[in-house]
């Protein structure tokens, strides 16, 4: 299931403008694909051909990863993983390993999590599932997305809105709000040591003195 993109999302992958690659394509130097209306698109093939990206397709595996945040979701963990199975039996698609974490969206040191993204980085992932964006990141899905276009991975979303369960949505709320707290209440005791370092610097400085003797 490898993409397809439209010539303005290409020139946006690659960091190029639309007219550079119309030209490219007039010159015959970099020639897109047509559609039966003769609309430009190019192959993920392409984007690493010009990304400079080896394909290694052999070893390319399909993963699914999916998550939970606590282990007292047990159930929603089981849950995902039959609606993941049923929806890849659906498309065709064979699930080469399955990864999940225990732990919050929120933090990207998640044991399964690192070593999925260790693999996109080494080319072999050609397809990751995932039942919602929220499952792989709470925030910053573009960016990971991004980074696995870049390394030939695909993301497939089961289902494209985000469905976290409230107690989830909840604990990390009160995860953003407890971190932010920390670090005001931190920079409240220098409060009185910065606020003497700017009065002492705006403090006119008296050149007039006599110079010792």
């Amino acid at each position: 299931m490898k993409p397809i993109y439209r010539l303005n999302e290409f020139a946006k992958l690659i960091n190029r403008s639309v007219k550079t690659l119309q030209k490219l394509d007039r010159m015959g130097k970099f020639k897109a694909h047509r559609t039966a209306t003769n609309r430009r698109y190019y192959t993920h093939d392409q984007y690493l051909e010009y990304m400079g990206i080896e394909k290694n397709d052999t070893q390319k595996k399909i993963i699914v990863y999916y998550r939970v945040s606590s282990a007292n979701q047990k159930n929603d963990m089981q849950s995902q993983r039959q609606a993941i199975e049923t929806f890849c039996t659906a498309c065709g698609l064979a699930i080469d390993e399955w990864l999940y974490d225990i732990g919050s969206g929120l933090n990207y040191k998640r044991k399964k999590f690192l070593k999925l993204m260790d693999l996109v980085e080494a080319g072999e992932v050609s397809t990751l599932v995932i039942a919602h964006k929220d499952r792989l990141v709470r925030f910053g899905f573009e960016w990971f997305q991004y980074f696995c276009e870049k390394h030939g991975t695909e993301i497939v979303i089961m289902n494209q809105e985000t469905l976290s369960p409230e107690q989830e949505m909840t604990q990390d709320l009160i995860s953003i709000i407890h971190t932010f707290s920390c670090r005001l209440y931190g920079l409240r005791k220098y409060k009185k040591i910065i606020r003497q370092d700017v009065n002492d610097n705006l403090k006119p400085q008296n050149t007039n003195k006599k110079p010792n003797s």
